[in-house]
């Protein structure tokens, strides 16, 4: 022990201690008088003595908050000290033995400071033995108090008074001692030495300690495991058996050796030599899944994270509400909670697998899928092409979890494409638009100057702006072909008639929002940013996140009730008491009529149209929509059944060097890690990723059909509709049935 510095000075003021000790006025009185001695050191130690108040206050003890995947298999902790309190009933008898025999054999037989462990102490430092300690295991605990309260304080002068080499820090170690020995019994004050004790790897207490190491608890630690962790608290860096694992079996034999001492007689000699017989195994040691980027699924695990310290939580923590994100990461890492996700582990390695096998980690294009629960608005699954959390772009490894939102974690988002048609859909459901409503639909086609409707008045369209189709038919369609089609022209005709304002209002309805604020008018809000002005709303040039459109999706699975994302399922404190965790403010923000005629339209893109070939297997009833954008940087397909709604991506990497030179397009690209060739629609390519990852998240659900829809007359007529020339023959674009 390095306490060379302070051993002439402390010296008399020892002696001085051991004296009163010995004629019992510390012990009886709580007071040290002078007695015969007149030094300086003599009086100052007397003086402080009288001077410490009485009472020591123990804060509760810093515990690791849990986080669990549907499995009950753990995905991550957030600890700053990671603890797990348990009671003394739950410690190994061996565990308890090793760390009273090792640190303070006499402890159930001295008072609260070891008379006769001071003298010999004292001596010894007197003829060069320093190896020998004098603090109690109650003076012990004292010192771990005191740094505990300084640490969680952030006092640095507090600190250093609790851990500085000084004869008055050991006199303020010994009255504190002295009281909790008032205040507590033996048992009691073992258990939280044994739970408050530092045993090296970031691990705090014998049953942090008993998991890491082998994998134990501490209720099982055996005779070598218990002495081994006994060992590490005098010197955790030196003696840790993951950092040098000879040092530590030695260190684990000399507690089995002084187990043995017939002063203490816990063991017998023989299973002292049976115990030093064991070795040590390092594959037993577990990974703590401290923080995410060691996590199994670190982008969820970054979203709980993200979730846990965001505003919502405030009151949950117990924190006023002008707390800090700061504020509320430490009441996280101190609380001991435990939180339950509904990630299943076998859906999400399914989606992940799916997605990897499509585009690598490496390549120049970026695959992102979500997966919520229509209704509940509970996340089931997010995973990307680039699943490693890491600063090494060359091995494909990224920050960003390209599934969500830029303000958890995301980046700036995608374009979507087709997929916003449903909004342009839904409003002109709402308008009383019949789904045998004609649009001719040649394409190109010209719309520059026509004039659309925003929220704000009438906009005309630029000078020029031709519209192609991306996928579809031409020539005069009904809504339900043109949907089954993704036709642009009729789409584009369709917002004109009935106002992208109403397609905007209906998408925010939906949940919609842009993945990052827009840089020139500082919102997320879809009409804030303008985008009810911009024509091509319709076919997706907004920048939104996979999980964005899943949420959006999900509203229309639910029957118009639209519910926000939300990843934790369930959350109780240390003493099992539950904890409120944001809610999904489920709310019916659409009719459910027209929700129920955009779901039999999208029902006909699965069974006739772009989405036929991406069929989830197994007769659910299951309504979708590809996406493509006008040049194919980016594809999507979002879809969904009643209990289970995904939202597929796959973009052009922009920060990847390979599109140097080239032509920015998907379509017609072989990629070159994973090898994979893309059409570049969103069929053919994201349709694929979502029709495996999807069956895989609605295996156990019910194939369950949805409502009927009821078209409602409103009278909307529009004088640029395509009128049929003989309107009483069968016509063939007739809408689906319910």
């Amino acid at each position: 022990m390095a306490e060379e510095a302070w051993r002439p000075k402390a010296l008399a003021g020892l002696l001085f201690v051991v004296g009163s000790i010995g004629a019992g006025l510390l012990v009886a009185g709580l007071a040290a008088p002078t007695l015969l001695l007149s030094t300086t050191v003599v009086n100052t130690a007397a003086n402080d003595f009288n001077e410490i108040p009485l009472e020591l206050k123990t804060p509760p003890q810093p515990q690791a908050t849990k986080v669990y995947l549907a499995d009950g298999s753990l995905l991550a902790t957030f600890a700053d000290e990671y603890r797990v309190y348990v009671p003394l009933s739950d410690i190994s008898p061996y565990m308890q033995q090793a760390q009273v025999a090792i640190e303070d054999k006499r402890f159930f037989e001295h008072g609260a400071i070891d008379a006769t462990g001071l003298i010999r102490a004292t001596i010894g430092n007197l003829i060069g033995e320093t190896d020998r300690g004098a603090s109690s295991i109650t003076q012990q605990y004292v010192k771990m108090v005191r740094v505990e309260v300084a640490n969680q304080a952030n006092d640095a002068d507090a600190m250093k008074a609790a851990t500085e080499l000084t004869l008055s820090r050991k006199i303020i170690e010994m009255r504190y001692a002295l009281q909790l020995e008032r205040q507590l019994s033996k048992d009691e004050i073992l258990e939280r030495y044994l739970n408050m004790a530092y045993y090296g790897d970031h691990v705090y207490g014998v049953e942090a300690a008993a998991e890491h190491y082998f994998g134990a608890t501490a209720a099982t630690l055996t005779l070598p495991q218990a002495a081994m962790l006994a060992g590490i608290v005098q010197q955790p860096s030196a003696y840790s058996p993951t950092n040098d694992p000879v040092a530590s079996v030695q260190r684990r034999n000399t507690v089995l050796d002084v187990m043995a001492e017939s002063d203490v007689a816990d063991i017998t000699p023989a299973e002292a030599a049976a115990a030093k017989a064991v070795p040590w195994d390092p594959s037993l040691v577990q990974n703590m899944a401290q923080g995410c980027q060691s996590s199994r699924y670190p982008f969820i695990c970054q979203y709980v994270e993200l979730t846990l310290e965001g505003d919502a939580m405030t009151g949950a923590l117990g924190l006023s509400p002008d707390s800090t994100s700061d504020a509320r990461k430490l009441a996280v890492e101190r609380g001991g909670y435990t939180v339950q996700t509904v990630i299943n582990p076998a859906v999400q390695d399914a989606v992940q697998e799916v997605i990897s096998n499509k585009v690598a980690a490496m390549d120049p294009a970026i695959a992102a899928m979500a997966i919520v629960q229509p209704g509940t608005g509970l996340i089931l699954s997010m995973a990307q092409s680039r699943p490693v959390m890491g600063t090494d772009a060359s091995q494909g490894q990224t920050y960003y979890n390209y599934a969500v939102d830029h303000n958890m974690g995301g980046a700036e988002g995608f374009q979507t494409g087709s997929t916003f048609k449903v909004f342009t859909l839904a409003n002109a459901l709402s308008l009383g638009v019949p789904f045998d409503t004609m649009y001719v639909t040649d394409a190109p086609m010209q719309f520059g100057g026509q004039v659309f409707q925003s929220c704000s008045g009438p906009v005309k369209a630029a000078k020029t702006y031709n519209v192609r189709n991306s996928e579809g038919s031409s020539g005069p369609i009904t809504l339900p072909v043109a949907t089954a089609n993704s036709v642009n022209t009729y789409f584009m005709q369709l917002e004109r008639d009935t106002g992208i304002c109403g397609a905007v209002m209906m998408a925010q309805a939906a949940g919609v929002k842009l993945a990052m604020e827009d840089p020139t008018y500082g919102t997320t809000d879809l009409v804030g940013a303008h985008f009810d002005a911009m024509p091509s709303f319709t076919l997706g040039a907004a920048e939104v996140s996979p999980l964005t459109m899943a949420e959006a999706y999900a509203t229309f699975a639910a029957n118009g009730v639209h519910c926000d994302p939300i990843i934790l399922e369930s959350m109780t404190d240390a003493d099992g008491n539950d904890v409120p965790v944001p809610d999904a403010n489920c709310q019916q923000t659409i009719d459910p009529n027209v929700a129920a005629g955009v779901d039999a339209l999208l029902q006909g893109v699965m069974r006739s149209g772009t989405g036929a070939g991406a069929n989830i297997p197994g007769g659910y009833p299951q309504a979708g929509k590809s996406g493509t954008t006008d040049s194919g940087e980016y594809i999507s397909f979002g879809g969904y059944t009643p209990y289970v709604c995904g939202f597929a991506t796959i973009a052009y990497d922009k920060m990847s060097n390979f599109w140097q030179g080239r032509r920015i397009t998907l379509r017609g690209l072989r990629l070159p890690y994973s090898g994979t060739y893309l059409n570049g629609f969103g069929g053919p390519d994201t349709g694929q990723i979502w029709r495996y990852a999807m069956a895989a998240a609605v295996a156990g659900t019910p194939p369950t059909p949805f409502p009927a829809y009821y078209p409602v007359d409103h009278h909307w007529s529009s004088p640029n509709t395509y009128k049929p020339p003989a309107p009483d023959q069968p016509d063939p674009n007739a809408p689906p049935g319910p």
